[in-house]
């Protein structure tokens, strides 16, 4: 029986390649690039699919060949003698032995895998790194102070708005717990690692070990100083495993502790207890700014009297009698007063917006913020996005957009900035700051020779499903994105003087993909189109 072995033909394309200067770029900071990476793993899918289908291909045929031989030497073997009196068997069985065995051989030992490694070392120099994992871990914890959820609403997903729900497992939320640990931010760890230790409790099957998690949690719960709950949870663990060593230690030691403290507590006074109560009336009158930010990006900010929102408006408006829109008026409406916060509806088409997103994705870069003592251009951890910057000469919409803004501003726009576009990563921020530079930041656009930036124009290029408002934490104002409306509000009084009220913050994003784009205008140009007063207020 004469065996063939065809050729076994298999591609795996090395398909969807993210451009070189997208690898190891900060991914977590920008959704937008981070859509790239969601092709390059479908490719990676579909080459791994081509790999399981030649090693399927490669067994059945070896199956074949089993299944044929089994039943060849079944017979022959009963009547070996017999079976080789035909010169035709003793000739298939020498050829077989000779030539086919090891041509099996050769198939068994081929190696499939070669075009899926081949395929995941290209790709692999364009994946996130752990500076990107750890990213979107923080950005994680970063919503669930801001908006206040708890660890079960994130682990099963139960967002506002979402549209592919997804959930976290008892090893992702330990992954979290570590990533916490690490930054030595015990809070979240034992918050992260008790969800861990819940879902496991629940009979959620998982490689995360109980041992590992009670280790984590009970030290992250004695270094928060509740050292009764750090003794509990030890004992837990000891349970599961009695010889662990540095829980035997740790029992020991919180046993230690805790004498020493009861001995302490003895000697305590009314007064240490008077101090508290003191100390905490002081905690309730005083709101910092981290609060005002975070309950305006809950919506949860103050509430503009009904005397002031009658002096808010809508209208329609021509620019000051400008004649692009005499006959063709844009929509306005007031969003606060005191700073002036006006929005334009309907500022933006879409397709200005995805040329415009077409125009600044392969220029998308990690945000920066200048330093105020060096002057230097250098990333942060409180603004998380990426951003690129498009002049008018570039493209006639950009030039177009330019215009518009001059024309209903009033503003000359030759002075200003070019237009900068950024998108928000995962729990996207840019936590509350100014966009003028103060008296104890004279140089700071020294080198623009334009002066200082009167106002700001902000486009919004995308409706977010959840969170990310611009605020205003000294006033209470919140501002929600609205696709195809833009912004503007003046940072300077017309004295030249700034108005600190402009302090602004962007809130993270919870859901959804955020884009913008803004115009900082400058002092220079507008001497005549924005009178200075005398008094520095006005």
């Amino acid at each position: 029986m004469a065996m063939a072995f065809p050729k076994i033909w298999y591609s795996i394309a090395v398909g969807f390649l993210l451009p070189f200067s997208y690898a190891h770029t900060d991914f977590f900071t920008s959704i937008g690039h981070m859509t790239d990476l969601i092709n390059t793993e479908k490719d990676l899918v579909v080459s791994l699919k081509d790999y399981i289908k030649a090693e399927e291909s490669k067994l059945e045929q070896i199956k074949k060949w089993a299944e044929k031989l089994d039943q060849l030497t079944d017979t022959a073997t009963k009547d070996p003698e017999g079976f080789l009196g035909h010169p035709v068997n003793a000739f298939k069985l020498m050829k077989r032995l000779n030539t086919e065995w090891g041509e099996l051989e050769s198939l068994v030992l081929k190696d499939m895998s070669d075009g899926f490694i081949s395929n995941m070392t290209i790709q692999r120099q364009f994946f996130p790194n752990d500076e990107d994992q750890t990213g979107a871990a923080k950005a994680l914890l970063r919503l669930q102070d801001t908006y206040n959820l708890d660890t079960d609403t994130l682990s099963r997903g139960n967002l506002p708005g979402v549209k592919h729900k997804s959930f976290l497992t008892a090893e992702d939320c330990f992954e979290l717990g570590k990533i916490a640990y690490t930054e030595a931010d015990y809070y979240h760890t034992e918050l992260w690692m008790e969800q861990a230790l819940k879902q496991l409790d629940e009979g959620e099957v998982s490689s995360a070990d109980k041992v590992y998690i009670l280790d984590y949690l009970s030290y992250a719960v004695y270094q928060q100083g509740d050292l009764g709950k750090a003794m509990m949870l030890t004992k837990r663990l000891l349970e599961l495993d009695p010889e662990h060593q540095r829980a035997n230690g740790n029992m020991k030691y919180f046993e230690y502790i805790m004498a020493k403290e009861k001995e302490a507590n003895k000697s305590s006074t009314d007064a240490e207890d008077q101090t508290e109560k003191e100390t905490e009336v002081k905690k309730k009158d005083y709101l910092p700014e981290r609060r005002k930010y975070e309950m305006l990006c809950r919506g949860e900010g103050l509430k503009m009297t009904p005397r002031r929102q009658k002096r808010l408006f809508c209208r329609y408006y021509d620019g000051n009698r400008n004649p692009r829109y005499i006959l063709g008026p844009v929509k306005q409406e007031d969003e606060w007063d005191k700073p002036r916060i006006v929005r334009f509806l309907d500022i933006i088409s879409d397709e200005e917006i995805e040329t415009v997103k077409e125009l600044a994705k392969p220029r998308l870069r990690r945000a920066t913020i200048s330093n105020p003592i060096t002057g230097a251009l250098e990333t942060a951890h409180y603004r998380i996005s990426k951003s690129a910057w498009l002049s008018g000469y570039e493209s006639p919409v950009v030039s177009r957009i330019n215009t518009r803004i001059q024309d209903l501003t009033g503003l000359d726009v030759s002075t200003a900035e070019e237009l900068q576009v950024a998108n928000y990563g995962v729990g996207g921020q840019y936590e509350p700051h100014f966009d003028f530079a103060r008296k104890d930041e004279p140089d700071a656009f020294k080198e623009l020779g334009t002066g200082n930036r009167i106002a700001t124009w902000l486009f919004y290029m995308s409706d977010v499903s959840a969170g990310g408002a611009t605020v205003f934490p000294e006033v209470g104002a919140s501002v929600w994105p609205k696709k195809g409306t833009a912004v503007f509000w003046y940072n300077l009084f017309p004295s030249g003087e700034g108005d600190y009220s402009t302090r602004h913050a962007a809130c993270p994003v919870l859901v959804g993909n955020k884009w913008v784009s803004n115009k900082w205008l400058h002092e220079r140009g507008q001497e005549f189109r924005r009178p200075c007063t005398l008094s520095e207020l006005e």
